[in-house]
């Protein structure tokens, strides 16, 4: 019986995990399990498209903010699955809330903690005992040039990255002897729903390249580090973010 191998995206439906999940399937081959939280319509089109050019996939719902329901979303797939494995996991899902820190609630700040560095730690969490048996593994974390360096008006974004950041150091060194990478990749100004509210011809000005990028872009780097090419890279930051010092 031969084994599917499968690749996991969070917050796979919209923008970079969309194009994730397209790069997934038809560059490595993978079957794609779309995780979205509440836009099925999104992920049902970007599961299509997977279909269209010749790739497979599933669709699989839950919060990543929340262990038991990602635990109970993977089991049940699991039990359904049972010559499938999970050998690729990008944590992509994230949030913003952004304002001043002196006026910010606690709900912005837990809200995007929960999500970006809570659903690092249930989906890795989950995962990352099977990946050791399997004695192999690819975890890839998207954080953001926030994160490095910090932004203005987003200390709870930037304190998530941030610390996904570090997880991801750690891990990597945890996990090297049993054939896993950990990498995280640092976007910049990229054009998705995320940034459209942001002033694009101002703020390309700070960008050597003088654009934004496109989630394509991300998708392609985020590839070639699920790839068997990468085998040797793990513990790394790397930006894509047109030449923005960070």
């Amino acid at each position: 019986m031969s084994i599917q191998s499968c690749a996991l995206v969070t917050g796979g439906s919209r923008g970079i995990g969309r194009e994730i999940c397209l790069k997934l399937a038809t560059d490595l081959g993978y079957h794609v399990l779309i995780n979205y939280a509440s836009n099925r319509d999104a992920a049902a089109s970007c599961l299509a498209e997977i279909k269209s050019k010749g790739g497979t996939g599933d669709l699989l719902p839950f919060n990543v903010a929340s262990f038991d329901e990602a635990e109970n979303a993977l089991e049940e797939w699991q039990k359904n699955n049972t010559d499938s494995k999970i050998e690729v996991l990008v944590n992509n899902a994230g949030v913003t809330k952004d304002g001043l820190f002196v006026f910010m609630e606690n709900n912005d700040w837990n809200t995007v903690l929960n999500t970006s560095l809570g659903g690092f730690y249930n989906l890795s969490r989950l995962l990352i005992t099977k990946m050791v048996r399997q004695r192999y593994g690819r975890i890839i974390n998207l954080v953001s040039l926030s994160g490095l360096k910090g932004t203005p008006g987003q200390v709870n974004y930037s304190a998530a990255k941030a610390g996904v950041i570090g997880a991801t150091k750690a891990l990597a060194q945890e996990v090297a002897k049993r054939n896993i990478t950990v990498n995280a990749v640092a976007p910049g100004f990229i054009s998705t729903d995320m940034t459209k509210d942001l002033d694009e011809k101002e703020l390309k000005k700070l960008v050597p390249m003088n654009r934004f990028g496109n989630p394509e872009e991300v998708a392609d780097l985020v590839s070639f580090l699920a790839s068997k090419k990468a085998s040797y890279i793990t513990g790394e930051v790397i930006n894509i973010n047109g030449g923005i010092y960070s």
